[in-house]
């Protein structure tokens, strides 16, 4: 019976599947992937929809809020370890399949919402996702307040070198190298010559001048 049962939800989850392609074929290319125990609806490779046990649900947006006012919308709710837990999509009831125009917009409201999120969320990496960056120098970069790649791009190589030999004074040419890299996405050792005698002749100019100040 189990057996059944779960064969008859696939096939009720991919018939929903259709016909969500069918209603939102403007949005582009929809496409489907297990996840969760539904499917996720994905347009470049990003997630607005999931269909679950037959039935669609949106990702929650402000138009969704709005869609809403008065009542209360039904949540995708899910098995996880244990227990259900409630996900930001809210179920397209019988109503508004009725009314396309509607479920279009809402869709379109929800796929917008969700890059929106999505740009933000890739736009802000972490530091250890950049090339070069070691344990050690993440750790470095966090106490002089670098805490991103965001942060590290604006600061540039050079200046985030200064910052971290106030805590460490034995950074060397090295480090300044692996931060160039990192600010360039590159290994260091792929760094541009040209780029390579720059950062050489500024890290010796500014350590002769470190010398020169400690014999004072």
């Amino acid at each position: 019976m189990m057996i059944n049962k779960e064969i008859i939800m696939k096939s009720l989850s991919y018939d929903r599947i259709n016909k969500s392609r069918e209603y939102l074929k403007s949005l582009g290319k929809i496409d489907c992937r297990a996840l969760f125990g539904g499917y996720s609806l994905a347009i470049d490779n990003t997630v607005f929809a999931m269909v679950c046990e037959g039935e669609l649900y949106l990702r929650a947006c402000e138009a969704c809020a709005e869609y809403h006012v008065g009542t209360k919308p039904k949540l995708l709710c899910l098995p996880k370890r244990g227990r259900r837990i409630s996900l930001n999509y809210f179920l397209v009831e019988e109503q508004l399949w009725q009314e396309p125009a509607t479920l279009l917009q809402l869709s379109t409201r929800a796929l917008q919402d969700a890059r929106r999120e999505k740009f933000k969320r890739e736009s802000i990496k972490r530091l250890k996702d950049l090339p070069n960056i070691t344990f050690q120098l993440e750790a470095q970069l966090c106490a002089a307040e670098i805490r991103d790649a965001k942060t590290l791009q604006a600061c540039g190589p050079q200046e985030a070198w200064l910052r971290i030999r106030q805590i460490n004074k034995h950074a060397g040419l090295r480090a300044l190298m692996a931060l160039a890299g990192a600010v360039a996405g590159l290994h260091s050792a792929a760094l541009p010559s040209d780029t390579r005698n720059a950062l050489h002749e500024w890290y010796h100019r500014v350590t002769r001048g470190d010398q020169t100040h400690a014999g004072e």
